[in-house]
């Protein structure tokens, strides 16, 4: 991760659980004008099911005209996740591209994301939260529906959000 550009749109960084162990994964989304006429949503290491709900989602519930264009996702270092905290990481990294705007390299993300564009609570956030801030992140987007979260210390910025609309208002003001 301390090699990832730092002026890079589409790409983000999510806490994830593989068994019981966190670590922290990065996405790398591109996001076009689709050339074919036929918008092509193609990922690696993820499921492209999940990827077409959660462009639905960008398109539906939050009105960003994504469908029409080409959405390429891509989780670094050849593994495949199906952790759905991943989701919110998703979301960021396609808007991202989408307007070529860059996120923080000190920012990363962990939610699922609803049909109706909710940010869902993940399990052992604390861990999460935990790995992210030893890799040296300060700020942590996370569910604003999350029950009392017990992490020590105050080193990490948490920022409880709702729906996709409020990461948003965070990110790209």
């Amino acid at each position: 991760l301390s090699e990832r550009p730092h002026n890079a749109s589409g790409s983000v960084v999510v806490p994830i659980m593989e068994g019981t162990r966190p670590f922290l994964v990065e996405i790398q989304s591109l996001v076009s004008r689709s050339s074919f006429g036929v918008a092509r949503q193609k990922a690696q290491g993820f499921d492209q099911n999940r990827l077409a709900l959660l462009v639905a989602v960008l398109e539906k519930r939050c009105g960003f005209k994504i469908a029409s264009k080409d959405v390429f996702l891509n989780i670094t270092g050849g593994i495949r996740v199906d952790d759905t905290a991943i989701d919110l990481a998703v979301v960021c990294a396609i808007l991202s591209s989408n307007f070529d705007l860059h996120i923080g390299s000190t920012i990363c993300f962990c939610g699922e994301v609803g049909l109706s564009g909710e940010i869902r609570p993940v399990s052992r956030a604390e861990q999460r939260i935990i790995e992210a801030q030893k890799m040296g992140f300060k700020t942590i987007f996370l569910s604003k529906y999350i029950k009392e979260l017990d992490v020590k210390s105050s080193e990490i910025k948490i920022i409880k959000v709702g729906k996709i609309q409020e990461v948003l208002l965070h990110l790209f003001k």
